[in-house]
């Protein structure tokens, strides 16, 4: 299964976290107006757009698909958050992760994997990371929860 954000030589098939699910992420890592969140593949934009909303924190979406970057930044002005965000057309793999207090994703298996170490290498020591669906391998989370059928992960650096 190929999900939202995933970098491949071919255009990833967006699939959006349903918004019930996103809203326990960010409740999962507690955001806070002081957190800025990271979406890895934020599609649509919904979960850094929720954050900003529903707690003042500031964003960063990161998108290889420049429609999703558009949608999200159109979603963002739409819900009066667009200045709390910024928006990156570009490779998660090649985006600074070092701002971040809090990144999520919705990625594959692989793709998790293969981020771990720019995880460990770029966030600082308490950064909240959650993956809807996904876990990652040899990393145990601090907090699993069911959504539903869904699953979330929690991991604290």
């Amino acid at each position: 299964m190929i999900l939202s954000g995933v970098v491949t030589a071919q255009q990833p098939r967006y699939e959006p976290s349903p918004m019930e699910v996103a809203h326990a992420m960010l409740d999962l890592a507690q955001v806070a107006a002081s957190d800025v969140v990271y979406d890895l593949g934020c599609g649509d934009g919904r979960i850094v757009i929720a954050a900003a909303a529903r707690f003042g924190a500031r964003g960063v979406c990161v998108d290889i698909d420049p429609e999703r970057i558009a949608e999200s930044r159109e979603n963002a002005r739409r819900a009066g958050v667009e200045e709390r965000i910024v928006f990156l057309n570009q490779d998660l793999f090649a985006t600074d992760l070092s701002g971040a207090t809090v990144v999520t994703l919705f990625l594959s298996p692989e793709f998790n994997d293969k981020l771990r170490p720019k995880l460990r290498r770029e966030l600082a020591p308490g950064t909240r990371i959650v993956s809807h669906y996904h876990g990652m391998t040899n990393w145990r989370p601090k907090t699993v929860r069911h959504i539903g059928d869904r699953t979330i992960f929690l991991w604290v650096l």
